[in-house]
């Protein structure tokens, strides 16, 4: 009875364990984790009821803690630390299925039995250290992937030695599998074992699909075998052996299914959004493209938020981890430290370095959803984004070289012409003006980034700068200043371009009106005084003062 106790504490701790482990870490999927707790709880029933020598109930209870386990390592296999290795996982398992088989008809037979010690025990722990085997070598130096395995060895120690000695020393083995596997459950690395990671299927090699089919082909050889030979004494036997490298055979051609069908409806999303990209002539038609391709590519339900800025370099430069050595990274995650739970923002740039002066600005497609969804399309995400910042580049580059042309047409236009005309930015400065400028001001070149507000006379830079600064067209009188202090009374008249895909800037032509002795008598009638430039009002009032 005090033994009967002793497994149910221990059980309770362990299942507590794990519990805490999954309330305190938040794994990204918890389903591996009460399988795990199941099948420790399964365990301590065994023992508890083989301590009270009820054994028809405690192997009951072993039987489903195997299943338990199994089902708890496939689904870390998942989408979890090996899913790049879960074929090779399954086929060794079939392999080993079917080995086992064949040493159990052929080597133990029907007592079922080496010696004293259970052959089911010992084919089950083989099976459990293989597997966990597997998982410690697929996550490299992960604790918890370690203490599973150290559990799964002791159990397996205790069913050979506990038949053969039985008593306190040979049973340690089962209350390292219950505190171990506890610890599993406690240590941070455990969210690192069902936390996401990108698919990379292995190549196709002939050897493992023949190990397959010979793994599939194995139960019935033996049934054969056992029917030539006059009975068939371990149908049972046969029937499950063969019923489980069935299970492991149809998931393994699932999975390709699965891949498979991924893989084209990535290839065929990515396909229609370059057709769609290279099309496009703004940036809302690469914006529509971008979000179709990610609702095709991403299940609507599985995506909250999707951005694209196509102009905030910094939201990227400030999120973009320090720079390595190599190349930069093509996408990474917002907030590391939300590693281990199911939500996740990715963060794709759409810059490419060679192109960089084409949009200074830069921009980035960022996705917030489930980062296991996430982390499975990640690549095709990465391509979709930089197809994006190829076709904005083109779109920039395009609109550069309109600009230049027209800048070129504009300047062999009016390269003779005695008429001033200006092309200047939102900010005032001058991005090109004729030769008839230079002549006027009596220079042979404007100051390198010269600005309207520098060729103005002081005391009319406000008017011009009120006049650009209201919308729409109109003209404004003003004084330019020359080198010798002289002044140019000019009509400058402006139009508001700016929204002009071309043009993007004021253009502004000047007529200089200085040409007659009296610059007011050329100056046409205006309602308000205060229009005039000043210096030609302080003129005009000289005039009326003279006599």
């Amino acid at each position: 009875m005090l033994q009967a106790i002793e497994w149910i504490l221990l059980g309770a701790a362990s299942i507590t364990a794990v519990v805490l482990g999954i309330s305190r870490h938040r794994p990204a999927r918890i389903g591996p984790w009460l399988l795990l707790a199941a099948a420790v709880a399964s365990l301590a029933i065994g023992d508890v009821f083989y301590a009270l020598d009820r054994m028809a109930v405690a192997d009951v209870s072993y039987l489903s803690m195997f299943g338990f386990v199994v089902l708890a390592l496939l689904q870390l296999t998942r989408v979890g630390a090996i899913l790049m290795n879960r074929t090779r996982l399954i086929d060794l398992s079939a392999l080993a299925c079917a080995t086992l088989l064949v040493i159990w008809v052929f080597v133990i037979g029907d007592s079922g039995q080496f010696g004293n010690i259970s052959a089911a025990d010992v084919i089950g722990g083989v099976l459990l250290v293989g597997v966990a085997v597997r998982l410690i070598v697929a996550a490299w130096f992960n604790w918890s992937a370690v203490l599973l395995g150290v559990g799964a060895l002791g159990m397996l120690a205790s069913d050979i030695l506990y038949p053969l000695a039985p008593g306190s020393v040979t049973e340690a083995g089962y209350i390292v599998l219950y505190l171990a596997w506890g610890g599993a459950a406690l240590h941070p690395s455990m969210a690192r074992l069902t936390s996401p990671t990108p698919a990379q299927p292995p190549p196709w090699q002939g050897r493992w699909a023949a190990l397959l089919g010979l793994s599939v082909a194995t139960p019935p050889l033996v049934l054969l075998i056992e029917a030539v030979s006059g009975q068939v004494r371990d149908g049972v036997v046969i029937a499950l052996a063969g019923g489980l490298t069935l299970v492991l055979t149809f998931t393994r051609l699932a999975d390709s299914v699965t891949q498979t069908s991924q893989a084209l409806t990535r290839e065929r999303a990515l396909r229609e959004a370059s057709a769609v990209l290279v099309a496009a002539t703004d940036d809302a038609s690469v914006d529509e493209a971008v979000r179709a391709a990610v609702a095709q590519l991403l299940p609507p339900h599985e995506v909250k938020r999707v951005v694209f800025a196509t102009d905030d370099r910094q939201l990227t430069l400030e999120a973009l981890p320090a720079a390595p050595t190599g190349p930069r990274a093509r996408s990474w995650w917002l907030d590391e430290k939300t590693a281990s739970s199911d939500d996740a923002t990715l963060v794709c740039p759409l810059w490419l370095e060679p192109l960089a002066v084409a949009r200074p600005n830069g921009g980035a497609l960022v996705l917030s959803g489930r980062k296991d969804m996430l982390t499975a399309t990640r690549d095709a995400l990465e391509v979709l984004a930089g197809q994006a910042a190829l076709a904005l580049d083109r779109i920039s580059l395009v609109e550069a070289v309109g600009r230049r042309d027209s800048d070129l047409y504009l300047r062999a236009v009016i390269r003779n012409t005695a008429d001033v005309m200006l092309v200047i930015d939102e900010d005032q400065q001058i991005r090109y003006a004729s030769p008839a400028l230079r002549e006027l001001l009596g220079v042979e070149e404007l100051p390198p980034f010269a600005t309207l507000h520098d060729l103005v006379h002081p005391d009319d830079r406000g008017q011009v700068r009120r006049a650009l600064r209201d919308q729409g067209d109109g003209v404004v009188y003003c004084a330019l200043q020359r080198p010798d202090e002289r002044q140019v009374l000019v009509e400058a008249t402006y139009r508001d371009l700016r929204e002009d895909r071309l043009v993007q800037g004021y253009v502004v032509t000047m007529r200089d009106v200085t040409r007659s002795h009296d610059p007011v008598e050329q100056v046409p009638h205006l309602e308000h005084v205060d229009e005039l430039p000043a210096w030609v009002n302080r003129r005009s009032a000289q005039h009326k003062f003279r006599y």
